[in-house]
This record gives structure tokens, C-alpha cells and sequence, in this order.
């Protein structure tokens, strides 16, 4: 798949204001790289990483972007593991954790990825409640548990319609309910 059919998965974190500008300017640019050019996409990203602390969480987070978004997830899950190893909590943290779990996903290591995600279903709710869902879903089809995917999809998806919210939600409470 060319990479300018892909979004990049990651837009970066700040260490500094001017550090944070540059890594979102360089994210902004991955949809104009082809597929030939991704290791020079990721030099971009890599080079940014260097002016961090060598203890930084976001490095190896950064980087994981970078090798999950050019199709590279098996080379991305033990950077995202590394980053949540080094601290890396809250907002980036939870966007860490969604990452590698579709990127586990990927590389057909699901049941890792639900067990890391099911117990962000309880965690504050944020922008990133439906990314957890959507993701969660797609690691509950690959092991074959649909039902409870299309149940997460459909709850996510309830209060964004302008009708039947209710009826949705119920819907989705009916997919997991026993004998139905």
C-alpha cells in the first residue's frame, strides 16, 4: 500500500514547543512519501528522536509510530512495549497502548491485544474512548468473538447518531447478553 494512502498514526508529543512543532510538521508530511520512501520517513522521525533523552518514553513511542505507520507493526510492538516500559502514561500512554494492541492484532498476537485494551474500557473517558473500542473490536473479530466486537462498535457508535441512540445501545447491550 503506498504510504500516501495511509494517515500517520502518530503526530508526536512535546519535549519543548519547538521539539513538538517539528515532529507534528514531519508527521504532517508522511502522506506525501511513497511506499519506496519510508526509510527516509522514518530517518525524519528518527533524527527528531536523537535530541531526546536517551530515557525519553516518547523515542521509542515516536519510533514505533514510524515503523507501525510505513506496515512494519512487528517492528513496532516491542518500541510501543519500551515506551510504556519507560513511563509513558495519560494521553500518549493510552494512545501507546491502542497502537500496540492493533499492531498485536496485526501480527496475529489478538488475544494480547485484548487483554491490554479491555482494561482501558474503564479508564477516564477521553477523545480516545472510541479508538479503544474500534480497536478492541478488531481484536475480538480475530479471535473469532464477533458478536462482542459488533457489540463495542455499536455502543461506540450510539451516542453519535442523531436518532435511535437508545434503541442502538440496547442493541449492543443484546449482542453480549447470555441467550440471546
Amino acid at each position: 500500500m503506498p504510504l500516501r494512502s495511509r494517515t500517520g498514526v502518530c503526530e508526536g508529543e512535546p519535549v519543548n514547543q519547538d521539539w513538538e512543532e517539528r515532529v507534528t510538521a514531519a508527521w504532517a508530511t508522511f502522506d506525501g512519501y511513497a511506499e519506496t520512501e519510508a526509510a527516509e520517513f522514518r530517518a525524519v522521525i528518527d533524527a527528531l528522536v536523537a535530541e531526546l533523552p536517551d530515557d525519553s518514553p516518547l523515542g521509542p513511542f515516536e519510533q514505533a509510530c514510524a515503523w507501525d505507520s510505513t506496515g512494519h507493526s512487528h517492528r513496532a510492538v516491542p518500541l510501543y512495549r519500551e515506551a510504556l516500559a519507560r513511563g509513558l502514561t495519560g494521553y500518549k500512554g493510552r494512545r501507546a497502548k491502542i497502537q500496540l494492541s492493533s499492531s498485536l492484532r496485526n501480527i496475529g498476537r489478538a488475544e494480547e491485544g485484548v487483554k491490554l485494551l479491555t482494561p482501558e474500557l474503564d479508564a477516564p473517558s477521553d477523545e480516545l474512548d472510541d479508538a479503544v473500542r474500534a480497536t478492541l473490536a478488531l481484536c475480538l473479530s480475530s479471535l473469532g468473538r464477533d458478536r462482542e466486537g459488533l457489540s463495542l462498535v455499536l455502543g461506540a457508535l450510539a451516542p453519535h447518531l442523531p436518532r435511535y441512540q437508545r434503541s442502538m445501545a440496547n442493541y449492543a447491550r443484546a449482542l453480549v447478553e447470555p441467550g440471546t
